[in-house]
């Protein structure tokens, strides 16, 4: 899980690079967010109904968290290896086919991945419980990230942030594929070689099985309580993700006038104390909010803590006084930390609900495609949408300091944006059909089904 959310973390950090320091408009910059990530987003799907069926003695998916591990790694490090004194037409090319590469091999390992964390309880709390651990962990990646910018902007580290980026790509692409490669040599897998509930497949015959594939995105459709978590997620990780990087162009240029250096540790500080307020404060009062309250009553009242985050921001971002803005980052981490924990706890949920309308096999692979697909097509809007709106609001990366109507423009989509993305999510659950009461129903309906 760490390295899942070290190398996304990490291209996210390096990205200033290429308009800091290598001269990308932020409509480059936006596509470079959009393209690989749609690419990606389409073969989500199709790696779900691979690894759902896949017929070997090792189960049905170690051997892709193996494989999908080491493209990720290889394509990690080569992606990074640009230098300013090439065209940054060459540039902009290298990178953009070198990270549909690196998301080709993410979605490889991802979605294997992520089917085995559903697959690990039939219990309603413990597999928020087991996604809390999850969570936590992953978070130390944004802990962790954010530091890089230090670091690559440094000159006792580097002699320049592009040779900052250039090797430190190879040090965070080796940890992390080390530890990408951990659950496919060490969680034994169940052997699906005689498991006559799935279909036959082969990479030539994908397009032979399409119809299953299309009746499982079906399955996955008329599933309402998936589609609302799906849609919920959509509108606030997205809504969160085009305003993301706003908040190192915000420190930069509105606190400290374009001066990089005067900034300091202020934009590493905005990453890594929200991600430790994740970690030791959101993540644990979720997880025994949901076990009291219920997943969804707590999903609600996480989000609403983190509208009052978002709304703070406008008047915590104060040139002269750059602490202020910590002191909403608590109510802000509520958003994105209580989201993931309780929505991948909550899939798991209605994979069982799939189970007993449709019967066997089990989709969780599928579901979990689909649902990563809905959050990287959203990324990938999300980056366009990105580089749109800098564009919009007159942000120049050719200018040493910013015009007041650029810097006032993020800095109302930094607040407006993700306050209402998630209002439309809150109105979205507000219907959202599973309780425990019912998922214990189901689970009781399923034991006695499979014993027969």
């Amino acid at each position: 899980m760490l390295a899942m959310q070290m190398f996304p973390a990490a291209l996210g950090v390096f990205m200033v690079v290429l308009i800091q320091d290598f001269g990308f408009d932020p409509l480059m910059w936006g596509l470079i967010f959009f393209l690989p990530r749609v690419i990606d987003a389409v073969t989500d799907p199709v790696m779900g109904f691979i690894s759902d069926n896949t017929k070997s003695k090792w189960g049905r998916r170690r051997q892709y968290i193996f494989v999908g591990a080491l493209i990720m790694g290889a394509s990690f490090i080569a992606m990074w290896q640009i230098y300013p004194e090439n065209e940054l037409n060459y540039n902009f090319w290298y990178f953009l086919l070198l990270s549909v590469l690196f998301y080709l091999g993410l979605t490889i390992f991802s979605v294997p991945y992520v089917a085995l964390g559903y697959e690990m309880s039939t219990d309603f709390h413990e597999r928020t419980r087991i996604m809390a651990v999850a969570q936590w962990i992953s978070q130390w990646a944004w802990v962790i990230v954010p530091w890089f910018w230090i670091i690559i902007y440094d000159d006792s580290w580097f002699s320049s942030p592009e040779s900052g980026t250039r090797t430190l790509a190879i040090y965070v692409s080796v940890f992390c594929t080390l530890l990408a490669l951990v659950p496919a040599l060490f969680i034994k897998g169940k052997s699906s070689l005689n498991d006559d509930t799935l279909v036959s497949i082969t990479f030539n015959n994908i397009k032979n099985n399409l119809s299953t594939l299309v009746k499982g995105f079906k399955d996955a459709a008329n599933n309402r309580p998936f589609v609302r978590l799906c849609a919920a997620t959509f509108f606030i990780f997205n809504s969160f993700q085009t305003i993301a990087a706003f908040s190192f162009f915000i420190i930069v240029y509105y606190l400290f006038q374009g001066d990089a250096n005067a900034a300091g540790v202020w934009p590493t500080l905005h990453g890594s104390v929200g991600a430790l307020l994740t970690t030791f404060l959101v993540i644990p009062i979720v997880t025994k909010m949901s076990e009291r309250l219920g997943k969804k009553k707590t999903f609600m009242i996480s989000q609403a803590i983190s509208l009052l985050g978002y709304v703070l921001f406008w008047f915590l971002f104060i040139p002269g006084k750059p602490y202020a803005f910590l002191f909403a980052l608590p109510l802000f981490s509520f958003g994105i930390g209580g989201l993931f924990t309780l929505m991948m706890s909550m899939t798991a949920d209605t994979c069982d609900l799939d189970e007993l309308n449709n019967g066997l096999p089990r989709k969780e692979a599928t579901f979990g495609a689909l649902y990563w697909w809905m959050v990287k097509f959203g990324t990938a809007l999300a980056g366009l949408f990105s580089g749109i709106i800098m564009s919009a609001v007159g942000f120049d990366t050719s200018l040493p300091e910013q015009t007041d109507t650029a810097m006032t423009g993020l800095r109302i989509f930094y607040t407006v944006l993700p306050v209402i993305g998630t209002c439309i999510a809150i109105y979205v659950m507000k219907n959202y059909e599973i309780n425990e009461s019912s998922a214990k129903e189901v689970s009781e309906i399923l034991a006695k089904r499979n014993n027969k």
